[in-house]
């Protein structure tokens, strides 16, 4: 099913242009109709428990706020996109919520937890702009990445889960040996942050429907946040998108 959508877009197996990013890594898109933000923040200092990440949390949700309503959020055209791709892939979007929509929903209602200071940067940019973002431990990752559709079987070992193996119509993030990630809703626990931490990969989810500049933005504001509350140095933001 999710085949058939994809070639109403594009060529399924057209390849997109690669990036040196970092010079160390090539990053794939082999999947048509889908972008990526990317970045890294080399040298954090990962800590839970932190107050000022939990003031900042506090700080963004009273701002979102302002700006949106529980109500009105599933009306908001980025939020639309994700809902839109989710049922395109098979996802009930009402009941496997786009993290971006998950996020900003219980900011508004008052309830983001704070994991630690890396993921809470990421987090407060994705509740900000509705962009899912995933990141990275960037020294566990093994050569290139490439987005493409899952093989058959491939083990997947998601947070909070036990072992899955795929199927062939699941859009994934991969390195030479492993998933790190299913598009655009589930990281790998191989490649989680953790307190031993000191280089993060940050990847902005982009779906159609959602323009350049919002994922770029959704990118930016991640590592903003990062280099913040946990310290480090930024790269620059870059869109990957197909040709």
């Amino acid at each position: 099913m999710v085949t058939k959508i994809f070639k109403a877009f594009h060529v399924i197996a057209k390849l997109f242009r690669w990036w040196q990013y970092p010079a160390s890594m090539e990053i794939k898109l082999s999947v048509p109709g889908i972008s990526l933000g990317v970045n890294t923040v080399k040298g954090v200092e990962v800590r839970r428990g932190d107050r000022k990440a939990r003031d900042l949390i506090n700080e963004i949700s009273a701002r979102l706020s302002e700006r949106i309503t529980l109500e009105r959020l599933k009306d908001h055209p980025v939020v639309k996109a994700y809902r839109s791709f989710y049922w395109r892939i098979n996802i009930d979007p009402t009941k496997q919520r786009p993290s971006g929509e998950a996020l900003a929903r219980r900011a508004l209602r008052g309830v983001v937890p704070s994991i630690n200071n890396v993921v809470d940067g990421g987090n407060l940019a994705s509740m900000e702009t509705f962009v899912p973002i995933g990141l990275y431990d960037l020294d566990k990752i093994k050569g290139g990445l490439e987005l493409r559709f899952a093989k058959k079987g491939e083990v997947f070992l998601p947070i909070g889960g036990e072992e899955e193996q795929l199927s062939s119509n699941q859009i994934v993030l991969a390195d030479e040996e492993k998933v790190l990630h299913v598009f655009p809703y589930r990281d790998s626990k191989i490649t989680m942050i953790t307190n031993a931490t000191k280089n993060v990969l940050i990847v902005a989810c982009g779906v159609p429907g959602v323009g350049e500049e919002t994922l770029l933005e959704a990118c930016r504001r991640a590592a903003v946040y990062i280099t913040q509350l946990a310290g480090g140095k930024s790269g620059e933001c870059r869109i990957l998108r197909g040709v």
